[in-house]
Parts: C-alpha cells; structure tokens; sequence
C-alpha cells in the first residue's frame, strides 16, 4: 500500500502536526506576498509545508534566529530592514551572499543556518522569462546602489554582461555597487540611459500611487529609446511612471513583480530540493492582484 500522501489543503487537515513551515520575516510584512507564493508553489507540489509571515523588528534577528532554531523551521525569505544583519546572524553564507553581505534566504542544513541570496538570479530569470532578454553581451544601467541594486549589479556580471554602469547620487555607494560587476562596472551618470540595452531601476522612486512620487521617474525619461528593456524592482504599484514612461518612447517595460516571483521559486528550491512549479506561482500571484484590482 503507498504512503499517504499529504494532508488535504484545507482546515482544519492542513496544515498537519508534521508540517514544514518556512517564512517571510521583515518589518513590515504583512503586505508580503512571499507566502502566497509559497503556499501555491506546496499546493502544485502536494507537499505538507506551509508559508507565514514572521515580523521581527530592526535589531531582533539574533533573537528571531534563536527562535528559528528552537523551533526548527526550515526556511526563511528575509527581506527588509534585515538583510544585512541576517548575514551576519547565519552560520555559513553562500559564494554569492558572501560577495553581497546581504541574504534574502536562509536554509537549515544538517542543523545549520545556511545564508544565500537569491534576488540577482531571480531577477536574470525574470529576464528571460518576460521580455526573453539575455544579459550576456547586453550594455547595462543599475540605477541605485541599494541592497537590491547590488544584488542585480553582481548578477549582471556574472550572466556575461559587457558592462554594468552604476548610477547613484552617492558617487562612492555607487563605486562600492560597480565593483561587485568586476572589470565589468563602472560609475556612471544618468547619460547612460541612452546607450544602454538593459536599464534597470532599483530605487525605491515610484513606488507610493497616488503620492508626490506618482509623476517622478530617476532620471529624463527621454534618455529611454525603441529596442531597451527598462526594468523596474518596484513591485507596488506593478505599473510605476517609469515603466509608462518606457512604455511610451517604444521600450519594453519589466515589472518588479517577476523578480519577486523567481526568487521565491528559487529560495523554494533550496529548501525542498524540488522543481519549482514557477507557473503555479504566476498564476496565484496573478489571480490574486486581479482579485485585489476588482476590489478597489
């Protein structure tokens, strides 16, 4: 007779006594759409595990780790304020998150707390996903020396990209970004733009609708030309004035809700050694956006 299979994923079966939870943790997080991203991803895969939201204050991921720990979860999204400190909170970090000092995915392996960062491959998958865009050979803007900016900038590089220009108000944060991309960074000024295949947007500008910011793009929207692909790593709102802006002078326009999506499918992968099913996260992220569109 076959082992049962998982619990039927619904209360009060689901979650089992036996399930695997994983999470999100930052602050705020209750806006997250990582566990719903998860939680599809478990439902396609039939798997007994389950995604929540872990909000933790700046300063606490020691004491959020120890929890984690004792509790034995077996997986964490991390995202902001805390992506630094978790680097530092981990036992051993990845090659990649080593570079970055930053992790966005811890995994419990054989009792230890393992940092790796999947934002820069996820974002390369997003690429080839949507727009069917390969960076390698590719000219590229970073605009932003942030967290995320970096992550993309190393991950630029490491795809082949001939060039990665960093371009940031802070000339030195932007030096620190372009030397992660090698022989192939350079600071940069909004200029640029012009020259590029790939620009990539990774300020927080544009993200508040309805706010002062609604109108404002990082930089002349008319350095943007037919033939780019203008990114953008705001996820709310999924279409930012950048991306009309692109939109509109005959560039393809990339949301941020792809990255968002393909490192969640990736962490995912670490932590149960399974395919993603990418498809079923796209499409409850989806249904759920159109959902919370009809709903004003």
């Amino acid at each position: 007779m076959p082992p049962a299979g998982p619990p039927e994923r619904r209360s009060p079966t689901w979650p089992s006594a036996a399930a695997h939870v994983v999470g999100v943790m930052g602050e705020p997080v209750g806006h997250s759409l990582s566990p719903l991203l998860h939680n599809a991803a478990f439902d396609a895969l039939g798997l007994d595990w389950v995604s929540v939201g872990f909000p933790v204050p700046a300063g606490a991921v020691p004491a959020a780790f120890a929890g984690i720990r004792a509790l034995g979860i077996v997986g964490l999204s991390v995202t902001m304020p805390h992506k630094e400190d978790a680097a530092a909170a981990v036992d051993t970090l990845t090659p990649v998150a080593t570079r970055l000092g930053a992790v966005n995915c811890v995994v419990r392996e054989d009792g230890m707390l393992v940092g790796d960062s999947t934002d820069g491959a996820g974002f390369v998958a997003s690429l080839h996903r949507g727009p069917g865009f390969d960076p390698a050979g590719a000219r590229c803007v970073v605009v932003g020396a942030g967290g995320a900016a970096r992550a993309v900038v190393l991950a630029l590089a490491d795809a082949g990209a001939e060039s990665v220009v960093v371009v940031n108000r802070s000339p030195a944060r932007a030096a620190a970004a372009a030397v992660l991309a090698g022989a192939a960074g350079s600071v940069g000024d909004p200029e640029a733009v012009r020259h590029a295949d790939l620009v990539v947007q990774a300020t927080p500008v544009g993200m508040a609708r309805g706010s002062a910011t609604d109108d404002m793009v990082p930089f002349d929207p008319d350095l943007l030309r037919p033939g780019q692909v203008v990114a953008d790593l705001v996820v709310h709102p999924l279409e930012t004035p950048l991306l009309r802006a692109a939109a509109q002078r005959g560039a393809t326009p990339l949301p941020g809700l792809g990255m968002l999506v393909h490192q969640a499918a990736l962490a995912l992968e670490r932590w149960t050694g399974r395919a993603a099913p990418v498809e079923a996260m796209w499409r409850a992220v989806q249904g759920h956006l159109a959902d919370r569109e009809r709903s004003g």
